[in-house]
């Protein structure tokens, strides 16, 4: 078992468990944050979610996770699913993501949301319930992400516009969003570390007789490829050098263990959207 104390909410030397359910139970990332849940203490599968129409829907969770029966029944009536629940921990789709955030904003439950590709009505909309819901709304749940975000701010401050900037970032052919959250969220950190705004200095591909690189360009790239889990680069350079930071996931474990310490913390906190900055404290 992972043993994670520091994450347990003690009451009166009684140790109080986080009750979660998983949206998108049957898919890549919510079998892993069940086998996640699974091996956590502090924390309790109560209930597993598939969108209306899934071969999943009346299939053991436990089952399509890979870790055996657990009696956690997939379904796709998500009101009737997250009554016992304090949590919900959503990787679905963008659409699915902010049903279910208005869904947790009307029950009175938090929500981790990992999705990425929002639209930015879809963004105006999740902001919107700010007062209304307890929400950790994050691109990338990885622990050395979040550090890196914090890393790249600070670097950019200290190399400032005589250094330019070029984000590459990788994953598996089965992406649906271009450029990935992640990769995005860099952008926006270094553009507003050099006070520059990204709508406007982005660049996102070049072919073609388009001339020198103009010295406010913050450039992200993208690649679609095979089974990569993830992987991103941001180039800092200069003249005579570069400094190079790279984040390479190995498995999806990392993301999953990010969720399920995000639903641990999240609960009891008051209404707001909050991003995994705040819960490791960066």
């Amino acid at each position: 078992m992972l043993q994670k104390p520091f994450l347990q909410r003690v009451i009166n030397e009684r140790i109080i468990v986080v009750k979660a359910i998983v949206t998108g139970s049957a898919g890549r990332m919510g079998s892993r944050i069940i086998n996640i849940i699974n091996e956590t203490d502090g924390i309790k599968l109560v209930g597993a979610a598939e969108k209306r129409g899934s071969k999943f829907i009346g299939k053991d969770s436990g089952d399509v996770a890979g870790i055996g029966k657990n009696g956690i029944i997939i379904s796709d009536d998500i009101v009737e699913t997250i009554k016992g629940c304090d949590v919900i921990i959503d990787f679905t789709s963008p659409a699915s993501s902010v049903e279910y955030l208005y869904t947790a904003a009307e029950e009175k439950k938090a929500i981790v949301i990992g999705t990425t590709g929002f639209s930015d009505e879809q963004l105006k909309r999740i902001n919107d319930l700010s007062k209304e819901v307890r929400c950790v709304l994050s691109p990338n749940m990885s622990v050395g992400v979040n550090v890196m975000f914090k890393a790249i701010k600070d670097i950019a401050k200290i190399l400032g516009d005589e250094y330019d900037v070029e984000i590459i970032e990788a994953h598996h052919r089965m992406k649906k969003d271009a450029p990935s959250g992640t990769a995005m969220k860099i952008a926006e950190i270094i553009a507003a570390s050099l006070n520059r705004d990204i709508s406007k200095v982005g660049v996102y591909a070049r072919k073609g007789a388009i001339g020198e690189r103009k010295k406010d360009e913050i450039g992200i790239q993208t690649i679609r490829a095979g089974d990569i889990v993830g992987e991103h680069t941001v180039i800092f350079a200069g003249i005579g050098e570069r400094l190079e930071i790279t984040h390479r996931a190995q498995s999806r474990d990392n993301f999953a263990k990010g969720a399920v310490t995000a639903a641990m913390w999240i609960v009891g906190r008051p209404p707001g959207i909050y991003n995994m900055q705040d819960v490791l404290g960066c």
